[in-house]
């Protein structure tokens, strides 16, 4: 079953596509208050173990998190990418408690900004090492992320057990990883399908952005695969510029972006590698049941997209009234939120429309842990 026929199962979801002038995307007019009453940084995280992983192929491309010109606020910042980096940076404090967390705690919501500290669950965790781009696992267990060297490691929710998957060639940049994780089902097997627990991410070598994967237990990445869905017209799927990788759903699917044509594309890797372009958008995310939110450029602002139903499916701006650039969406578990960045912090939308709500003051990105 490929990505289109599954995607057109999903229903359109009818959204609210008018929120009130005075509601929440007047950014500053936003309420920064919560509870934060008991968010404590956590300890130092335990000692990381570092069992050597193979290098990446020398001539292996990726890319950096730059949206495409279709939107026009910058991502946080990439990785610096060296096998001669410098140590690690180490941040002097913890962020401070009330910034930092204010409504997180028991919304599954993490956000990293670039440092060692994470905001989770109503606390600020220590990694131990500079976190950026995390992303988690399906079922929650294990972070995926950029170190201070550049290099992709995966850890336990504490920052525990770290594990370096795979080191960055020098002079390449990696980011933005996600996992791509399937576990068949007994008429899967049949088929003989294959469980899959792969970390896909972007990376920049001299400009050429490629998307790469490799095993999430270490390995060398390759390029990933993007084959063109089996329609008579195809065009071939362009396979530099590509970058901001998002997976989910049980199969394995992923959502991606390219710069150049600043299209948004997804991947089915069901029964074979199929894809294609969906809408114009950036820095796109996918929910389990098929749903799509991007970034796109509106009037001068990057206002957020949800796109339902499938590749024919309606699109509606979540943000029609934004002030500033909402960027770097991501879906809630349940499919229900929408969480995004602003430049003065982390707002939650719900994914049928309504009246954003800011959630923490630390301005970074924002990931949904199981």
């Amino acid at each position: 079953m490929s990505v289109r026929a599954r995607l057109r199962r999903s229903s359109a979801v009818a959204l609210v596509s008018a929120i009130t002038a005075g509601s929440a995307l007047l950014l500053t007019a936003c309420d920064p208050s919560g509870d934060s009453t008991g968010a404590q940084p956590a300890g130092t995280a335990p000692a990381r173990t570092t069992p050597t992983a193979p290098t990446a192929p020398a001539g292996t491309a990726s890319g950096t998190p730059t949206t495409p010109t279709t939107a026009s606020a910058a991502p946080s910042a990439p990785a610096s990418a060296a096998a001669s980096s410098p140590a690690r940076q180490q941040p002097s404090a913890a962020p401070t408690r009330a910034a930092a967390v204010n409504r997180t705690r028991g919304t599954g919501l993490t956000v990293s900004d670039g440092t060692r500290y994470v905001v989770m669950d109503g606390q600020v965790v220590d990694f131990g090492t500079v976190v950026r781009d995390l992303a988690w696992s399906p079922d929650g267990k294990r972070a995926a992320f950029i170190d201070g060297n550049g290099n992709l490691e995966t850890s336990d929710p504490d920052g525990g057990h770290q594990v370096l998957v795979a080191r960055a060639p020098s002079g390449v940049t990696w980011s933005h990883p996600t996992w791509q994780v399937f576990v068949p089902s007994e008429n899967d097997a049949a088929m003989y399908l294959q469980p899959k627990n792969n970390l896909q991410f972007t990376a920049e070598d001299h400009g050429t952005l490629r998307l790469l994967t490799v095993p999430a237990e270490g390995g060398a990445p390759q390029q990933l695969g993007l084959g063109n869905f089996s329609d008579d017209d195809a065009k071939p799927l362009p396979d530099t510029g590509n970058l901001w990788p998002n997976g989910a759903g049980r199969y394995g699917s992923s959502t991606y972006a390219n710069r150049n044509d600043g299209q948004v594309y997804l991947r089915d890797d069901y029964l074979r590698q199929q894809g294609g372009a969906v809408t114009k958008g950036s820095q796109p995310d996918l929910s389990d049941e098929g749903d799509l939110v991007f970034v796109r450029s509106v009037d001068g602002h990057d206002h957020l997209f949800t796109k339902t139903g499938g590749y024919d499916g309606p699109e509606r701006d979540l943000t029609p009234q934004a002030t500033a650039d909402c960027t770097e969406p991501v879906f809630s578990p349940d499919g229900r939120t929408v969480a995004f960045r602003a430049p003065d912090g982390i707002y939650t939308v719900p994914a049928k429309g309504g009246a954003p709500v800011k959630i923490s003051d630390t301005v970074g990105l924002p990931a949904y842990r199981s």
